[in-house]
This record gives structure tokens, sequence and C-alpha cells, in this order.
């Protein structure tokens, strides 16, 4: 790790598990799955995956569908019989997804600490707009950026390079946070430096290098910025 403090004047942070916890998604299946947890553990891993593959087959849905398309394919492997209608309230609840508690507060540290703050995302626009609200931060933030501004998902860097050109900020005087291990190395590889937001106590992946800091909280990111 070689967290440079002093190249740092905008922070971008990753959405889905840093700002919001997807696990709460296993709540919205408990209805209708007499065992939900494996049902959101491959609904999440397919998610993940359509993403990544769409990126090499120039296949780009926006976000909501691939997860509508996750979900089902999760449904169907566990053999649950539901409805559309049932399906795509379960997956609405991407709209309303439980906030991490040092999400608001942390980030309004470092928003007043004089740091620009946005949001770079896979989630295509109306869902980070709700997103946004359910969380109450968007007093905080500069801007959000979605892959649907072009059709690319992480961790490809021309996400990376598009979320610097949005922000007019040379792209390593950015950082990104996020909690997922290749977001941390996409962002890295495109020139920002990397903040792991290890929200589950997990170790780290021990592919394509390390990230440049691991923080438990946003707070933790504020106290090494110093403010």
């Amino acid at each position: 790790m070689s967290f440079d403090p002093d190249r740092v004047t905008t922070i971008t942070f990753d959405s889905y598990s840093t700002i919001v916890d997807v696990d709460a998604a296993t709540q919205a299946l408990a209805d209708r799955v007499d065992d939900p947890e494996p049902v959101s553990t491959l609904w999440r891993y397919r998610s993940l995956e359509y993403t990544l593959v769409a990126n090499y087959l120039d296949a780009y849905q926006p976000f909501y569908e691939m997860n509508r398309d996750a979900l089902q394919y999760a449904l169907d492997v566990f053999g649950v019989d539901i409805t559309e209608d049932e399906r795509d309230e379960i997956l609405a609840v991407y709209h309303e997804l439980e906030v991490f508690d040092d999400v608001r507060d942390g980030i309004e540290r470092l928003r007043d600490g004089g740091y620009d703050c946005y949001v770079v995302s896979n989630g295509d626009p109306d869902m980070l707009s709700s997103m946004i609200d359910h969380a109450d931060i968007d007093d905080l933030l500069a801007d959000t950026i979605s892959a649907d501004e072009i059709a690319t998902f992480k961790p490809a860097a021309e996400l990376y390079r598009h979320a610097a050109a949005r922000t007019g900020t040379p792209i390593d005087e950015m950082v990104h946070v996020t909690a997922i291990w290749y977001d941390v190395m996409g962002a890295t590889h495109a020139g920002m430096q990397g903040v792991w937001a290890d929200r589950k106590g997990r170790p780290w992946e021990s592919v394509a290098g390390r990230p440049d800091l691991a923080v438990e909280s946003f707070h933790e990111l504020a106290d090494a910025l110093g403010v």
C-alpha cells in the first residue's frame, strides 16, 4: 500500500456494496423463497458476471436489465416459480437498499474537508437517482457518473477515464473508494489511487496487486486525508 493523500483532489465512490448494502436483497426474497440466501448470492454473482462478459462481447444493457436477467436465472436454477410482477417487485429492492451507517457523516467530512465527491457506478441513472435519494446524500455529491454514459462497465479503464474527464480532474489526482476488489484494481490500472472499503472483514484478493489503502469506514479515509 502506498496511499498519497497529497495527490488527492477528487474522491469517487462506488455505489452497490460500498454506499448501500446489497445483502439486504435477501430480505426481498424471503417472502417468496423458502431458502433465500443461495438465490440472493447467485443473483449477485451472475449480475456482476454479466457486466464483465458484456464488456468483452459488446453486449451492453443497462444495469437494471442485467440485474433482472441475473435474478431470473437465479430463480430458475433453484426452481422458484413466481410471476414476472413478483420478480420485478423483488428487483425493485435495489431502489431502497439499506445505507451503511458511516456513509452520510463520512462523505460530509470529506466534502467539508474540501474534496469534490462523486459516485461512479455500473448502475444506470434511474437506479443511482433513487439510491442517492434513499441514502440522503444528494447535497454532499458534486454529481453521479454512470456506466450507461459510455455503455461500458467496470473494471474497464474507459469508465474511470470518463469519470476523470467528467469531473475535470487529472486522473492521478483522483481516489476511488469501493468494496469491490476488481473495482479497486480497475481504478488503479486506469491511473487513480484505489481505496478498498472492507465492509465484510474478508481477506484481500491476491490477483493483480493491492489497494493503495484499506479502510473499514469512510471515516478512516477522512482520517488518512487529515480532515
